[in-house]
């Protein structure tokens, strides 16, 4: 598949590509006359990756999940870092519940005593 179709089946940009190979997190060929190749699973394995970057993850550690990925095995190292991220991502959900909590009760509070946005 060349990049152009990689990247329309992906919703990505071809930039981005380029980026994941720069990173060592995707790979492709050379045809004959110089395209970049790509092999069939490319789309998922792109999705995936933007996946891991919308958790917040870097491509150092997104490198070291997508074997894991791939084959399904994983060292005590990466269940470790896995577990590492898990635990952040948690973390992060929670903040931002309070957050919202918080906005919520700002609203609330503003609409019940006659500030901007309620009803007169």
């Amino acid at each position: 598949m060349r990049i152009g179709e990689v990247a329309a089946k992906a919703g990505v940009s071809v930039r981005a590509l380029r980026y994941y190979e720069q990173q060592d997190l995707l790979h492709s060929s050379r045809s004959p006359g110089g395209q970049r190749r790509y092999p069939a699973g490319a789309v998922e394995r792109v999705r995936l990756i933007q996946q891991f970057y919308a958790m917040g993850l870097p491509s150092r550690t997104i490198r070291e999940v997508l074997p894991f990925a791939d084959s399904g095995g994983a060292s005590p190292e990466l269940l470790e870092l896995l577990t590492g991220e898990r635990d952040r991502l948690d973390r992060q959900m929670t903040d931002l519940r309070d957050v919202r909590r918080r906005l919520h009760d700002c609203i609330t509070e503003a609409r019940d005593h006659g500030g901007p946005g309620s009803p007169s």
